[in-house]
């Protein structure tokens, strides 16, 4: 077996055929529901801008939460602190 055919998984002949026959389907099901490479490609990208929003906004939220509850137990941790010194 040559190094091409190992490459590409058989002769390229016959991966081309295989590979015009998935391009064929492939193909057809997009067409069928309307969909085109670049519906795809604005589709993907609106959803990775998507998800690193929710995640930039729960960091956030997080982060409210963080500074919520430090300004009652940093104060209060403080306080046991001085008073545990005696």
């Amino acid at each position: 077996m040559s190094n091409l055919n190992r490459f590409l998984g058989g002769s390229p002949g016959s991966v081309l055929v295989k590979l015009i026959f998935l391009s064929l389907l492939v193909g057809a099901f997009l067409a069928f529901y309307d969909i085109t490479p670049f519906t795809l490609i604005e589709r993907l990208f609106s959803w990775i801008s998507s998800v690193l929003d929710l995640s930039l906004e729960t960091v956030l939220q997080v982060g409210r939460w963080v500074l919520y509850g430090a300004v009652i137990v940093i104060p209060l941790w403080l306080i046991s602190r001085l008073f545990s010194r005696r």
